[in-house]
């Protein structure tokens, strides 16, 4: 049985730690095992019941902690030795808080393509949480923001009522451009049984659930916004499945820290269902299949998120190497 991952990820100071210390003092992340970077950033004590293992704890809603002390793979096949035996509670997924200054892009790799972790985890759904008081500032001076941002699933936006309304809805409409397909809400909304951060994503019971969360079809401002630029791939006729998955492997290959992201929805030839990716850098998730078409829709659309990089060769590239099979619009 493969165990959802979902990681919160946000910039220093942004309110991961206030936002896991009201989820934890709720019941319902009981069949949760939390991995965070030290015990005493987030203020547990009051909750301790018991230590289980060294750097485990477990607290009084079922909720397996644990301390991440060095390598992320160490303490995930550490954590499910544990459970496997029976040392914790057999949890059914796990929430990864990430320490602010981190890429997102390295850590969905090793959740994607680690051999030892395959099979016992897979990627649930990327949250971030947004600073609304300080993101000018943490976007203007550390790339990590926009990585984080245009990584996400889930956008939260929190310390909202420290700033104007018209500020807040200024960042709403900025992150809106810079990742449009992420589903966004205030943080301060957010209760731990939300699927806003238990969901599996595309992995979850439902994967037509979440692509439509996705917004696909929905028209999109493309073009630069700041240093990252949006581009949307659309063909009518259906795609030769491996002359694509070449295509898009050489694009990662060449261009993997440039792809910010990429979600997107295909028809494929002599398939009736449609096939459903998604990306982050070089790290491409299994494709999904979907049981039928979303109501009025049958063609196949990419979104790109792409930095330091010309969305006009991109279109060429797709063009001449399809070979006719499509339109790029």
């Amino acid at each position: 049985m493969s165990l959802a991952v979902n990681v919160i990820t946000g910039f220093l100071g942004s309110g991961k730690t206030t936002l896991l210390r009201r989820l934890l003092a709720q019941e319902a992340l009981g069949e949760t095992a939390l991995l965070i970077n030290e015990f005493g950033e987030v203020g547990i004590d009051h909750l301790l019941v018991e230590e289980v293992a060294p750097d485990t704890v477990l607290l009084p809603s079922g909720c397996v902690c644990c301390s991440v002390r060095g390598d992320l793979k160490a303490a995930l096949l550490t954590l499910h030795g544990r459970r496997s035996r029976g040392e914790i509670p057999a949890f059914r997924r796990v929430l990864l808080e990430t320490t602010g200054l981190a890429d997102p892009g390295p850590i969905l790799a090793t959740l994607n393509l680690d051999p030892q972790l395959r099979g016992r985890f897979h990627l649930g759904l990327l949250v971030t949480v947004v600073d609304a008081e300080h993101a000018a500032l943490q976007e203007g001076l550390h790339p990590e923001w926009l990585n984080q941002v245009t990584a996400a699933d889930r956008l939260l936006l929190s310390k909202a009522d420290r700033v104007a309304p018209a500020v807040l809805e200024r960042l709403d409409w900025q992150l809106a451009q810079l990742n449009p397909t992420a589903t966004r809400a205030l943080a301060a909304s957010v209760v731990s049984g939300d699927d806003l951060l238990l969901g599996e994503g595309l992995r979850a019971a439902d994967p037509a659930a979440e692509v439509g969360r996705w917004r696909l079809f929905a028209e999109v401002a493309e073009g630069r916004h700041g240093s990252a630029e949006v581009c949307c791939l659309e063909f009518d006729r259906p795609l030769d499945w491996m002359a694509f998955g070449v295509w898009l492997s050489m694009l990662l290959r060449c261009h993997g820290q440039r792809i910010l992201r990429v979600k997107g929805i295909l028809d494929v030839i002599d398939a009736s269902q449609p096939i459903v990716i998604h990306g982050v850098q070089h790290s491409l998730h299994p494709p999904v299949h979907l049981p039928a078409w979303p109501a009025g829709e049958r063609r196949s659309r990419l979104v790109f998120i792409v930095r330091d990089l010309d969305t006009a060769l991109l279109r060429r590239s797709f063009a001449a190497f399809m070979g006719g099979l499509g339109r790029a619009a």
